[in-house]
């Protein structure tokens, strides 16, 4: 009884300390010439506040109420404003001599929500630093999202590979190409950056409307233009145009992009001397057609021709300690050209049947062709040395004393006749109804997939002059001492094509409804997603999949203001084809989908520090996945054992403190832990290939209060080692090696001409709406990170040596934005 009596104290304190409902306003206040407006008081009649010496301010105000914004000289300027309990909103707000009259307001609502979900202002994307620049760098800086990788758009969330992360644009899902095996070979994200109108992320516990992937969600809409503009950027790596054209009855828009894109720059400073020629373009139009209020159209379409053309020469890596060290050398001949061009377009028309109900209809096309040809001989010397040497010279460890003794000779040629062709049509309708505190969507999609897949490759390692044979004939090689009987068969060899038909038909249904209690904002959703497929080949397999979701947040009307969520469901991924294809090549049909068992408690904490709103979230998860079709990781290669023979876990916890760390700039700090293992067969567990246990991400804005026009913008990334680096195709219950730590920090500097702030006053830039100069540095630090291993073997010692494959080391980069 007495436990139960402080239970009811508690609550009930809790309760009656339940204040009034606010939202947080913040904005920027300029005059007619465009300049910062301060000491300007703004109150709602209780509170009132200045704003700063940058037009900046920031009010908490009730829900709905009236803001009053003065300064003599100034006309005053009144604004209602109506919004949800802690939501933050922006109204930056234009002041006119008093002698004119008051234009137009612009708000702009920052988009918040109960279902944990991430929004991520599309202005961020194109100032933060990165060597491969985009949504996906942005990405990599979150709590849950880890990569290793700066030259690659994949990225892994939570255990999950790149393949169970689902990405769509204006609703509809893109693909990535099939063949590519190296970050090297990537250029441009699918997803162009200057055409972003809004983003969201979520790591987990989403909802039934979204896909039928296991990891993560990433939804992204291109905006409609409202007027004409242009925006210009160039740099070292490349350059892009985006175009806005609207018609003058506004029913036509447009968002156009050109995007061009070469590492040469970024992949020319690690420790191989050769030809590089990677080069990247894609064109990217959205056009809208509005011709009523009930009707609206829309057309995606998008082409990209990507080439990397590589003829290698030298290699010399340096590893080992700094008194032993180890010196690999590499001769090549050979070279490799890889290509993949697609097609990719999308309509879409939406109709509004009335103001509570709508439906939309989407049918898309996607055609990839792509191939990998390559012939490379490498001949290589492993070496043992003192360590005592000049590191600028070149040939240090051949002069006398340094070199101990030759710890490996031999070679291995390379060979690949890969050719991938893939069709994908779509055909999807949508639904959505509203009925006061009641919402409900539902969908229902088809998809044929038709896929041609030709597989030859193949390898040959020779070492001390001794052929060593494919390990899983099982041949005992015992040379010099005994000759070898067994056959002279490849390394390592595969051989086969593929035409293959899928046909998908999936659907989903969830209702969702927020409603007010006298304690709290609750808010409901359920749903449940259905596919059936078939695969043919030289047989039909069909497969069936469901996939129940459910989420629930509460907010109490504390006075600390605080979320709590949970979500869970039990996500299914059919299998696509990539994962019906085996190691060596075969197929199996019969595979499953398979499944995931998600729990997710999530936590939102809103306070103030330094006057200025902030937030942490928080998230604990726990996976329990069945019929897990286990992979390796050779790059951003994956290859899929392409059974249901497996079962793992994934559990950890994210935290994420953002805010205006800066007045006027967003910043986040980023913390996660994740433990995932599998184990196949019932050999027992083991660490999966994406078992990365600690994360760190920063992105950080900031300028100089005393020169405003100069701007620092700061990437941080801090990832513990992955299990990879192993030996191709060997078990990896014989290689739970780790890489070391990934390291990456990226910091740009720019210097803004003009903005909407900044240079309204100059002459000499009035025709220009943005104007800005840029210096970038890549991996600030220069720290050396390693994506895999190459393995040089010994017959003689029966020894193999893992020699690291570091990523790009530090580079700069300078770079123009221009906006009309």
């Amino acid at each position: 009884m007495k436990k139960l009596f402080y239970f009811i104290v508690f609550w009930t304190v809790a309760v009656s300390s339940a204040w009034t409902q606010s939202v947080q306003v913040k904005g920027v206040i300029l005059n007619n010439s465009k300049e910062p407006v301060a000491e300007v008081k703004i109150s709602d009649g209780k509170t009132t506040v200045f704003s700063n010496q940058n037009g900046f301010y920031f009010i908490d105000i009730p829900t709905e109420t009236e803001i009053t914004y003065q300064k003599n000289g100034f006309k005053t300027s009144q604004l209602f404003v109506n919004g949800k309990n802690n939501e933050l909103i922006e109204i930056n707000v234009l002041l006119l001599p008093e002698q004119e009259e008051l234009e137009e307001i612009i708000i702009d609502k920052e988009y918040q929500n109960l279902t944990g979900t991430v929004v991520i202002p599309p202005s961020v994307l194109r100032k933060i630093p990165g060597a491969n620049p985009g949504i996906e760098n942005i990405l990599k800086t979150l709590p849950g999202v880890y990569s290793n990788n700066e030259l690659s758009t994949q990225y892994a969330v939570r255990g999950g590979n790149y393949d169970e992360n689902a990405i769509y644009v204006n609703e509809v899902e893109v693909y990535r190409p099939f063949l590519i095996r190296s970050g090297k070979q990537e250029g441009l994200s699918f997803v162009n950056s200057d055409m972003i109108e809004n983003i969201e992320f979520s790591a987990g516990g989403f909802q039934a409307k979204y896909g039928d992937k296991l990891a993560s969600v990433l939804d992204i809409t291109y905006r409609i233009p409202t007027r004409f503009k242009t925006m210009v950027e160039a740099s070292f790596l490349g350059t892009s145009a985006t175009i806005d054209l609207v018609s003058a009855n506004q029913k036509w828009s447009s968002v156009t992009g050109v995007r061009y894109r070469n590492n040469h720059l970024l992949v020319n400073k690690d420790e191989e001397d050769g030809s590089y020629r990677p080069s990247f373009t894609d064109v990217q139009t959205s056009v809208n057609f509005i011709p009523s209020k009930k009707w609206q159209f829309n057309f995606l379409g998008n082409i990209s021709a990507n080439q990397y053309k590589y003829k290698p020469v030298s290699r010399q890596t340096r590893f080992g300690t700094i008194d032993e060290v180890s010196v690999l050398n590499i001769y090549y001949q050979g070279r490799e050209e890889d290509k993949y061009t697609s097609v990719f377009g999308v309509l879409k028309a939406a109709y509004k049947v009335n103001e509570h109900n709508s439906l939309k209809w989407i049918t898309s096309l996607y055609h990839s062709q792509e191939q990998e040809y390559y012939d490379i001989l490498a001949a290589y010397r492993l070496t043992a040395s003192s360590g005592n040497s000049d590191n600028n010279q070149e040939d240090w460890y051949y002069s006398e004393g340094n070199v101990k003794y030759t710890e490996g000779i031999g070679s291995q040629l390379n060979h690949a006749r890969n050719d991938y062709d893939a069709l994908i049509f779509n055909a999807e309708m949508k639904g959505i109804h509203k009925l006061e505190e009641h919402l409900l969507e539902w969908g229902i999609k088809y998809s044929a997939e038709n896929i041609r897949d030709r597989m030859v490759e193949w390898e040959v390692v020779d070492s001390l002059g001794f052929h060593i044979p494919n390990p899983n004939l099982n041949i005992v090689n015992t040379e010099p001492y005994a000759p070898n009987e067994g056959p002279l068969a490849p390394f390592f060899n595969v051989r086969v094509r593929h035409t293959v038909n899928i046909n998908r038909l999936g659907a989903f249904v969830q209702w969702s409804k927020q409603f007010n209690t006298d304690n709290a904002d609750i808010y409901l959703n359920a749903g449940i997603r259905a596919q059936w497929w078939n695969i043919s080949e030289n047989k039909n397999q069909t497969g069936i999949a469901f996939s129940p979701r459910t989420q629930i947040a509460v907010k109490p009307y504390w006075t600390t203001d605080m979320v709590f969520r949970l979500s869970t469901g039990l996500y299914q991924q059919p299998p696509s084809y990539r994962e019906y294809r085996a190691m060596n090549g075969s197929l199996n049909l019969d595979l499953k989908a398979q499944k995931s068992l998600d729990f997710v408690l999530g936590h939102d904490y809103s306070f103030k520090l330094w006057e200025r709103p902030f937030k942490l979230q928080t998230e604990v998860y726990y996976k329990y996945l069945t019929d897990v079709n286990t992979y390796t990781l050779d790059n951003v290669r994956i290859r899929y054992q392409a059974d249901n023979n497996a079962k793992a876990y994934v559990y950890g916890a994210d935290m994420r403190l953002y805010g205006e760390f800066v007045p006027g700039t967003e910043s986040w700090l980023s913390f996660g832990y994740l433990k995932t293992e599998e184990n196949y067969n019932n050999r027992g567990y083991i660490a999966r290939p994406t078992d990365q246990r600690l994360k760190f991400g920063m992105l950080f804005q900031d300028y100089m209060p005393q020169i405003p026009n100069l701007k620092l913008y700061l990437n941080l990334v801090y990832n513990t080692g992955l299990i990879g680096g192993s030996p191709s195709y060997s078990d990896p219950y014989d290689y739970q090696i780790r890489l070391k730590d990934y390291r990456r920090a990226d910091i740009g500097f720019s210097y803004v001409f003009k903005d909407s702030i900044i240079g309204q006053n100059k002459s000499w830039l009035r025709r220009i709406e943005e104007l800005q100069f840029g210096f970038e540095i890549f991996n600030l630090f220069d720290n050396q990170n390693a994506i895999t291993n190459t393995w040089v073997r010994d017959t003689y010692s029966k020894r193999q040596y893992a020699v690291p494959n570091y990523m790009t080391g530090r580079t700069f980069n300078l770079k123009v934005n221009l906006t009309l």
